[in-house]
This record gives structure tokens, sequence and C-alpha cells, in this order.
């Protein structure tokens, strides 16, 4: 049996996670911010000998993306240099980590969904700090070492454009939502299946995009979350990014490309409109 340890257990993603492994029958340990502070070179390795896992996957991460413009250092700190220490102290005792990254270290401006291949050109000091975390996990672990890209996530627990949306709805709130941003609405749900399918399947070391397929703007995606509960799509209007000025420029284009998963004989996540319904049920007993 597989031995599981799994950082930012509290986050949206960890509790989809953790409830998934302990649905499975895994051997798993959830460590939240408390439980471990992954940016303290200390406890990192002494929770790895303390709980001996095979599989640790990093869901801890800085993912304030604005904030992260005038704490670049900050953001550094917890998704790159934190990270490497995490890398090479699971390297030292031949532990697979799973590394959680981002649409942020492209620059979102390609016009066909980025593959797992495409150089990176992070246009943020987020989407630099993950990437610093990527090539920590690929150089330390080249044959033991995932890095999962993601985007646009919603789920049960935790703030999300959904989430917002799902309330604004319930309320019959007109909204103004952008509608130059184009990407894949992703349930954390699909994700932690994704995740324990890479390494149930023990397939090969390196990049893969978990993100639901086809596209969306944020406009259709709100009219969508509308239209599922029960308001008028109506009510939501369409604007453009220029009407929200942000210290981080969101990418025009976060769709990614899934052509790793099939190399790993394993099918990616499906269309981002049948897991929104299927996700609704529990988005909605929040």
């Amino acid at each position: 049996m597989t031995r599981w340890l799994v950082t930012g257990a509290a986050g949206m993603l960890g509790r989809d996670l953790t409830s998934l492994l302990t649905g499975e029958g895994e051997q798993m340990t959830a460590l939240d911010r408390a439980g471990l502070e992954i940016t303290d070179p200390v406890a990192v390795p002494a929770a790895l000998d303390r709980h001996r896992p095979d599989v640790v996957v990093n869901c801890a991460a800085w993912t304030a993306v604005d904030d992260a413009e005038a704490h670049e250092d900050a953001a550094l700190e917890v998704n790159g240099r934190a990270v490497a220490r995490l890398a090479a102290a699971c390297a030292s005792r031949q532990i697979t980590l799973v590394q959680l990254s981002t649409d942020y270290v492209f620059d979102g401006a390609a016009r066909r969904p980025y593959g797992e291949s495409h150089p990176a050109a992070p246009r943020t000091a987020y989407g630099r700090s993950k990437l610093a975390g990527e090539r920590a996990v690929l150089a330390a672990l080249p044959d033991d070492g995932y890095v999962v890209r993601t985007a646009w996530l919603y789920g049960a627990h935790g703030t999300s454009f959904v989430a917002t949306m799902l309330s604004r709805a319930r309320a019959a709130s007109p909204v103004s939502v952008v509608d130059d941003q184009r990407g894949q609405p992703t349930w954390t749900a699909d994700l932690a299946g994704q995740i324990r399918a890479l390494v149930t399947a023990r397939a090969r070391a390196g990049i893969y995009h978990a993100t639901s397929s086809g596209e969306v703007t944020w406009f259709g995606l709100a009219r969508e979350v509308y239209a599922l509960a029960g308001a008028d799509p109506a009510l939501v209007s369409p604007t453009s990014s220029a009407a929200y000025p942000r210290p981080a420029p969101r990418p025009a284009y976060s769709v990614l490309g899934h052509e790793a998963w099939a190399a790993a004989g394993i099918s990616p996540i499906g269309n981002w409109r049948d897991a929104l319904d299927r996700a609704f049920p529990a988005m909605c007993a929040r």
C-alpha cells in the first residue's frame, strides 16, 4: 500500500485529495500549515522521517497572485526555495514528489493550447515563483518528480470564482465579468483524481497539465453558473480586463494541452461543462 503525505491539506485541493485518498483506503497523512510550515528547513525533513511517506503531494503554496508583485521574495520563498528544499529531502529518501503548478508560467499570448513542453515565459512574480519550484523538482527528482500544472480551480471548500458567482446568482444580482480571458474551469475533485491516477499508474516523471478539456471565458463560465443555479443568465454582462486593472496582469489565454496523459495511458479530465454539472450539487451544499 502506498503511504501518502499531503501538505497544504486544509486548502481547496488538499481537502478533496485527502477525502479521495481516505475513501480509497489509502494510508495517508494530511498536514495543514499548523501541522507543517513548508518554509521551515528543519520541520520538513523531520516530517518526512516521522511519517515515512512513499509519495508527497505538495498543495502548500503562496497563491495571492497580486500580493506577489509587491512581495516577490516572500512568494519565491514559499513557491521556489521551500519547494527546492522539499525536493532535495524527498530525493535523499527516495520519495516521489508531486508539485502543483500553474498556467501562470506561460505568457498567456498563445492562440492554441500550451503543450507540456512549451517554453515557459511568466509575466508575473507569482508565475516566476512557481516556475522556480517546477525547475527545482525536475532537477532534484528526474525519475520521481511530477509537476502538475492546473488553472481556474473551484471546489466545495474555500473561495473561487464559481463559488462567488453562485452566491451572486442565488441573490439574483447583476454582475459584469471579463470576456477577454479564456481558460479551463477545473473542479478540484477531478484534479485530485488525476493526481492519484498519475501516481498509481507509475507514470513517467515530468510535467502534466491537469485541467478540464474545452475552453470558455470568465463571462461564459459565469453565465453557465447562473443558469445552473436557476438564475437569469442575462444578469451577467460582459466587460474587458481593462475595466478591472490588477497589479499582476491576467493571462488572456490559459488553455493547456493534455498530450502527456496519453503517453501515461491515463485519460485527461473531461469537458469543463460536464465537470461543472457534476460538481454543482457539492457547490450548492457549501
